[in-house]
């Protein structure tokens, strides 16, 4: 099923485009980049983000192909527009030494196992767990945000080796976060070779 694009949409992709040239970035890449300017209205993003182009065809193939989606919590779930995911936050609890959203990722990782994309958005305790676990992900869109712990989460996540869009600075968020994921779910199976739409 396609996606209707709505003209208010079309239109702030356009005036994005006016005022950063995205072309050279490669084409999942400037999906990416362009989505998450666009969740936020913040240029800065395009010099802020890391990833790798070779990462994201292989985690566009999963996750066209049925990969599941874990989200560290209900506000990125609900950001990600044409899929299910898996949430376990309702069902986590603190305890000293392990934060909700870090138990939160180790009963989702006990429920999909190797494969799956995760989406953290919120919580740099829900990172920082899943880089404990033998979680052998798709990708790990990691934007947590916070003054706290999120830069340095983003940090260790890119010097885990593990597929992953992160940021280095503070900023992110549940809205940018499930930005990146819908950048990779609008774009058809076959759109690693061809014009972002």
């Amino acid at each position: 099923m396609n996606r209707v694009v709505h003209p208010i949409e079309q239109e702030s992709f356009r005036r994005l485009r006016t005022r950063l040239d995205t072309s050279r970035f490669p084409p999942l890449t400037r999906a990416v980049v362009e989505r998450v300017i666009h969740s936020a209205a913040d240029l800065e993003y395009a010099g802020d983000l890391v990833m790798a182009e070779d990462d994201l065809v292989r985690a566009h193939a999963a996750l066209h192909a049925g990969a599941p989606v874990v989200v560290d919590v209900e506000m990125v779930a609900a950001g990600i527009t044409r899929r299910e995911t898996v949430c376990r936050l309702g069902d986590a609890v603190a305890r000293p030494g392990l934060t909700r959203s870090a138990h939160a990722v180790r009963l989702a990782h006990d429920a999909v196992g190797p494969g799956a994309l995760w989406v953290i958005g919120c919580a740099p305790t829900a990172l920082e767990e899943l880089l404990t676990l033998d979680a052998s992900p798709a990708l790990v869109i990691g934007l947590p945000v916070g003054f706290v712990g999120a830069a340095e989460a983003k940090a260790a996540l890119r010097a885990s080796g593990l597929p992953a869009v992160s940021n280095v600075s503070e900023k992110g968020g549940s809205a940018v976060a499930a930005a990146a994921l819908n950048a990779l779910l609008y774009q058809p199976p076959t759109a690693p070779t061809e014009e972002i739409k």
